[in-house]
């Protein structure tokens, strides 16, 4: 396995990381537990979760894996979406912020959380509020390190600046999402973090599975995400994202490896990425992703694959 240092950080994270979105809805326990525990067996150290992810059954199950492993992990959770009905529970305010890592702390079953992020951006909170209660977290031992999700780069530079202008513990980290449908991050976000010093966890290295090469033809088979889903269909399976993946199962086929590898091959390759962050719903699934680390794409077949993928989409129209 191979890891790579969080930013100016000193935590060394593992290239892919365990991403649990759907553990306690479409994945079940057992399942779940049995990706958890073939990650950490391959090396993996990094586990991504949420306190919305099905209404707080993620972090519970995540909690119930690492029994007797939690000192090897870095664990990874989230603050900002509602989390019931009242009107201080959500956002970034330090109300919900110091309610919502005690309600994950006591999830999760531990007693620190290695890297806290905020889910996303909250333009009814002043930044300062919001980073002074992460840093108490800090101070406290109940977080090792913060982060954000979804954040666009100006407002991690404004964040930082605030930070070091206020004596605050800052952002080592962003969580974008990120893939060769998805190439926005390319323009403004990762120069930002390289020169700024913030890892990058990527999610959706492989578009919610659509550069797998699945749903060819724009059909999505039983059993898939996209599968009696409308809405994710109308998103996902666009003729411009079909005709890149069509793009990227071409360019695999070429060099005898399956288009899950290829891409997110491809996506490790960007020097601003730290780690991606992969969703399965079974143990062979979760295999596949580390079969990719077998291998890597040269930096001419990276120049080629985004080649091709542009070109694919401009045919689109996209």
């Amino acid at each position: 396995m191979e890891y790579r240092r969080l930013g100016r950080s000193g935590l060394k994270v593992s290239v892919l990381s365990v991403g649990t979105m759907t553990f306690g809805e479409k994945v079940e326990e057992p399942t779940a537990i049995r990706i958890i525990h073939q990650a950490l067996d391959a090396g993996v150290n990094v586990i991504d979760t949420a306190d919305v992810y099905a209404g707080g059954e993620s972090e519970r199950i995540v909690g119930r894996a690492l029994e007797g492993r939690r000192d090897k992990v870095v664990l990874a959770t989230k603050v900002y979406m509602p989390t019931g009905p009242g009107p201080n529970d959500r956002g970034l305010s330090r109300h919900h912020v110091m309610q919502a890592v005690e309600a994950s702390l006591r999830r999760l079953g531990t007693d620190y959380i290695d890297l806290y992020q905020v889910h996303r951006f909250d333009p009814e909170v002043p930044v300062e509020e919001t980073l002074r209660a992460l840093d108490d977290l800090v101070r406290q031992g109940k977080v090792r390190y913060i982060g954000c999700s979804n954040w666009a780069a100006w407002q991690i530079a404004w964040a930082l600046g605030v930070s070091e202008r206020l004596g605050l513990e800052p952002f080592v980290s962003v969580q974008p999402r990120y893939n060769l449908a998805h190439r926005e991050p390319e323009r403004e976000l990762f120069p930002c973090c390289l020169q700024l010093g913030v890892g990058v966890l990527v999610y959706s290295p492989i578009a919610g599975g659509v550069l797998t090469g699945k749903y060819r033809g724009g059909e999505a088979p039983p059993g898939s995400r996209g599968y009696q889903n409308p809405s994710w269909q109308q998103l996902r399976l666009t003729p411009r994202n079909l005709a890149i993946a069509g793009a990227v199962e071409r360019f695999a086929a070429g060099l005898g490896r399956p288009p899950l590898e290829v891409a997110l091959n491809w996506v490790l390759a960007n020097p601003a990425v730290s780690t991606a962050i992969v969703g399965s719903s079974s143990p062979e699934q979760f295999a596949q992703s580390l079969a990719a680390l077998e291998w890597r794409l040269t930096d001419e077949q990276v120049a080629a694959l985004s080649r091709a993928a542009e070109a694919a989409a401009g045919e689109a129209g996209g």
